[in-house]
């Protein structure tokens, strides 16, 4: 906490289990920097569904929320249905309450992810961790208006180029997925941080002092787009670890 402090980051840790959630937050204490997503990862629902009802629960006491989303991955694809009954009931209770900033994990189900989002546009405002699908459905979800956050192993990969190069600059933030994805040293989020920026530079072609006001800029616009969607979903009568950096 102390070297988030020192570093001037905003740290979002997100959460795998509701029941993760309490824990999770109190170790971020009194910090201005640190928040804490509420989340029910969907490798674990198989095993953790029961505790949806607890997620609902806990929901009005968080903006954020994650990881949620599907995984279609062949170890997993045996529980999608039951994922889809937890995403969909997480989606509806995320517009009930006026919509959360959430990250969502997509992995081989990018499309049907997409389709749950439609379902239930008041849901909030999507953040795509670690987007791995096709560059149809990349586009796809920047034209949904989408935002994405990007750790050292995805801006590093063969595919960073093509990715990097659509989405808009003005909706990437930057994320370690610690303690799942290496970095060297294994310091976070510091020097992971520094690592991803350094990386984005070179696909930006600009230095990384441009990427970290990029970043900042869309940090302080992100908050600027809940806080306008929590006023319209009023006015209408409805609304692992990410980094952000400063």
């Amino acid at each position: 906490m102390k070297d988030v402090e020192a570093a001037g980051i905003y740290l979002l840790s997100v959460t795998t289990t509701p029941r993760a959630y309490a824990g999770t937050k109190a170790l971020s204490g009194s910090s201005r920097r640190i928040r804490t997503a509420l989340g029910l990862h969907p490798q674990l629902v198989r095993d953790r569904h029961g505790e949806t009802d607890l997620f609902c629960k806990l929901l009005p006491t968080t903006s954020y929320v994650g990881e949620i989303g599907l995984d279609g991955g062949s170890e997993h694809a045996g529980s999608l249905p039951l994922q889809r009954e937890v995403l969909t009931r997480i989606l509806r209770a995320c517009a009930t309450a006026g919509g959360k900033i959430m990250s969502l994990h997509s992995r081989h189900a990018s499309g049907e992810v997409f389709e749950h989002l439609a379902r239930e546009p008041g849901c909030g405002i999507p953040i795509f961790h670690w987007f791995s699908g096709s560059l149809r459905d990349l586009d796809r979800a920047v034209e949904m208006g989408a935002w994405f956050s990007v750790g050292l192993p995805m801006v590093q990969s063969k595919r960073a180029g093509a990715l990097l190069g659509r989405i808009p600059k003005e909706r990437v933030l930057t994320e370690t997925d610690a303690p799942f994805a290496s970095t060297v040293d294994g310091v976070y989020p510091v020097n992971a941080l520094r690592s991803t920026m350094a990386e984005i530079a070179k696909h930006w072609e600009c230095d990384v002092g441009e990427v970290r006001r990029t970043l900042l800029g869309n940090l302080t616009r992100l908050a600027d787009e809940k806080r306008q969607r929590t006023n319209l979903g009023r006015s209408a009568g409805s609304y692992r670890e990410t980094v952000l950096t400063s």
